[in-house]
This record gives structure tokens, C-alpha cells and sequence, in this order.
């Protein structure tokens, strides 16, 4: 929630800084490419803000961040080291790296750091304790860090109850950073003071992560528009034959829970002008990238055709109903767009998106941002708001609480 406009935490605005050392968690989990070079920075690029205003404020900054699952083992293909290589590129300055996040070696070379600097700690999940939430571990990050303050700045990871998002604020004063304060309130503002008419395009595979999302996004949307694997879910429960497409089987109680809502918000007549699915379907017989797709009404999926896309009718259905949207929220992409030929869908709906600056367009993380990152000249520009959280992002639109966030300081009402 806001308060009068404002984050209802306290951030690094809140609170005295000058000169203090400060232990940022930030959110590193960048891929990286078969040679250990940073493939996608965007999630660094996202943290600058926050680090720039440390740095003005004369602090000793910390970082700290995990990438990847080892498993709390370490595991050197996980190093956070190419992570802080990129920093420094971006910053324009050097930044230390230490290769443990805990212990002796990590403790005096952040005693030896001069203020105004940066130094990115090792992976926190190279120890088991960070992602079981271990008191023990969190006190040895804060002891060990010397740190005066934590500044929670990851959002990609705050739905997360792990050490160096929860447990963590046990043992220093804890607020946010320029980043999760622009996530929160981004976020929450569409879904709870859209402009108007808000649509809602959701894609992605699995209705199971989408079901609070979708359920959240009926009271508050004017129109949803669903695609991707989520799409094949419906239509398959509607008797259609999908052949080989992915989709959930068993789905009919939650289905019938989402027409039951959306239902009773517009009435049974114009329920298939609220909740949109796709006519017809791009198939395909392989994920190859070179594979080709063929153009299909959504009842003639052939036995050893998928489904990967939506087809061209749907997605002029979809731009008509976007023509006269004010704001947009995109979660989950309209296929299967690693391939070219499936990327169809996805690439007329960020081109729409980007194309009207004066579209509000809130673009969920994981995938869907990924996909236009990727495609999108600007590195992200085009796009009112690209969120480098996944499951955060969708458990922030669901409603959820999220332990990252309710573990800071609460501002005075």
C-alpha cells in the first residue's frame, strides 16, 4: 500500500545515511553465457539508481545477491564475480569483488574498503542457511559486513522468505531501495488506479502460477486477453483436441472458478468479450529453430501438431481491443517465442505496446521480460515499466504480502 502517496516502508530517503556502510541486497540472478560473461544486464542496469545514491551519500557499499541454484554448494559456474565485472562497467569505476560473503576474508576486506566504494560479495546461496532462512547465517552477513544499515533493493527475490531477505532484518534496521520502491509502487498503482480501459494480456504456460493473478485481474480489468500455454488449457477444457501442445489436464474446477467470477462481473452475454480467447492457433511439429508453423482454426489441432502460438485473427482481436486501452499489464508470452516462427504474437504486442508512448504498459518479469529486452531496441525504453521480478511481480499483482517488503521498517503512518 501507499500512504498519502508515499511507500508505506521507509527507504534510503528515510533515513541518515552520509557516510554509513550499508549491505544492499540486490538482484544479480543474471544469465550468463557459456564463456561466464553476463549475457543480460538489465537487472544491473535496474540497480544503478540505488547504488549512485549510496555512493552520493558517501557510503561503504556492500552487495550482496544470489545467482542460480547450487544447491548452498559452491559451485564456481554460479560466481556472482562476472556480475560485479559488469557493475564496474556500468558504474565507470572499480568495484571489489571477495569471493565468500561470510567469514574472515569477507570481514577485513570490507573493513579495508574506503567509503565511497562498492564491494559485491559472493553468491549468499553457495550456504545452505540463505535459502532456509537461517538466523545464524543472516547474523554472519550483517556482522560480518560491519554494515550500519540493510537496504533491500532486490525485487526479483522479496516473495522470497530467505536469510538475505528476511531473516536479515533481524539484525539491522532494514529499508528500501530506489528500485523496490519503483516496483511496489509501479505495480500496485495499475492494478489499483489503472487509467482506463486497463486490459490484461496473459500468457506464460501454467494456470496454476496464473489462477491468483487471473482471479485478482478480474475485478480490476476491463477486458483479458489469454494466450500461450494458458490458452491451450482453456480450449482443451472446453473439449477441443490439442494434439501434442502443452496444457494442463484436470484444470475444470479452477476454470470453472474463473467463468464463475467473470461472470458474475459482466454477465454471462459478454463473457467472451471479457475474457478472451484465441480463434485460432499457429501450430507447429517441433521447437527446432528453424521450425516452420502453420495457421489454424483452434479446433483443428492436428494429433501430432502443437499449439505455439496464437493465430492471426486473435491477435487482430487483441490489437483491436488494445486500440483503445489506456494501460496494459503483459505477464507470460503469446508463445513459444525462443523459436522465431511462434515469437509472432509476442512481437505485434510489444510493437502495439511500443509504439503508444501514451499506453501505459506494465511488463511482467521472467519470460515476458526477457522476450522484450530482447527485442526491443531501447534495452526496455519503449515500455513504461519492465519489471525485473517474475514471481514477485505475480504475487505482488495477486495481492500476496510479500516477506521481503513486510520485513522493512514501516513508515509513520
Amino acid at each position: 500500500m501507499t500512504i498519502g502517496g508515499r511507500f508505506y516502508k521507509l527507504t534510503i530517503d528515510d533515513v541518515p545515511l552520509r557516510g554509513k556502510t550499508i549491505l544492499l541486497r540486490a538482484d544479480y540472478n543474471v544469465p550468463l553465457t557459456k564463456d561466464g560473461h553476463v549475457a543480460d544486464d538489465y537487472r544491473i542496469r535496474s540497480s544503478l539508481p540505488t547504488v549512485k545514491k549510496l555512493l552520493g551519500y558517501g557510503c561503504k557499499v556492500v552487495i550482496i545477491s544470489h545467482l542460480g541454484r547450487p544447491d548452498g554448494r559452491r559451485n564456481m559456474q554460479f560466481s556472482l564475480e562476472p556480475a560485479a565485472q559488469r557493475l564496474a562497467s556500468l558504474l565507470g569505476r572499480s568495484v571489489r569483488f571477495v569471493d565468500d560473503c561470510v567469514g574472515h576474508k569477507a570481514k577485513m576486506a570490507i573493513k579495508r574498503a574506503p567509503k565511497n566504494s562498492v564491494t559485491v560479495l559472493e553468491n549468499v546461496r553457495f550456504y545452505p542457511g540463505e535459502e532456509a532462512n537461517d538466523s545464524d547465517f543472516a547474523k554472519s552477513l550483517a556482522e560480518d559486513s560491519g554494515a550500519d544499515y540493510f537496504v533491500q533493493d532486490g525485487f526479483g527475490v522479496v516473495h522470497r522468505a530467505h536469510a538475505s531477505t528476511a531473516a536479515i532484518t533481524q539484525f539491522l534496521p532494514s529499508v528500501a531501495g530506489v528500485l523496490l520502491e519503483h516496483e511496489y509502487t509501479t505495480i500496485t498503482t495499475a492494478m489499483r488506479h489503472p487509467a482506463r480501459p486497463l486490459v490484461a494480456v496473459m500468457g506464460g504456460a501454467k494456470i496454476s502460477d496464473k489462477l491468483p493473478v487471473l482471479n485478482a485481474m478480474i475485478p480490476v480489468a476491463d477486458t483479458i486477453v489469454v494466450g500461450g500455454a494458458l490458452a491451450n488449457t482453456f480450449l482443451a477444457n472446453e473439449g477441443m483436441k490439442m494434439g501434442k501442445s502443452k496444457y494442463e489436464a484436470d484444470q475444470t474446477s479452477v476454470i470453472d472458478e474463473i467463468y464463475a467470477r467473470a461472470t458474475k462481473k459482466v454477465g454471462k452475454e459478454q463473457l467472451d468479450s471479457f475474457l478472451i480467447l484465441p480463434t485460432d492457433l499457429g501450430v507447429g511439429t517441433s521447437l527446432e529453430k528453424t521450425a516452420t508453423r502453420k495457421d489454424v482454426a483452434a479446433n483443428h489441432v492436428g494429433a501430432d501438431e502443437m499449439a505455439l502460438d496464437i493465430g492471426p485473427q486473435a491477435v487482430a482481436k487483441m490489437l483491436d481491443v488494445l486500440s483503445t486501452a489506456k494501460t496494459v499489464i503483459w505477464n507470460g508470452t503469446l508463445g513459444y517465442s525462443d523459436v522465431p516462427a511462434f515469437a509472432t504474437a509476442s512481437a505485434k504486442l510489444a510493437g502495439m505496446l511500443a509504439g503508444h508512448p501514451d499506453v501505459t504498459s506494465i511488463i511482467g518479469g521472467g519470460d515476458t521480460a526477457d522476450f522484450v529486452l530482447h527485442w526491443d531496441k531501447k534495452r526496455g525504453a519503449s515500455f513504461s515499466h519492465v519489471s525485473t521480478g517474475g514471481g514477485a511481480s505475480l504475487e505482488l499483482m495477486s495481492g500476496a504480502k510479500l516477506p521481503g517488503i513486510e520485513a522493512l521498517i514501516d513508515a509513520r503512518r
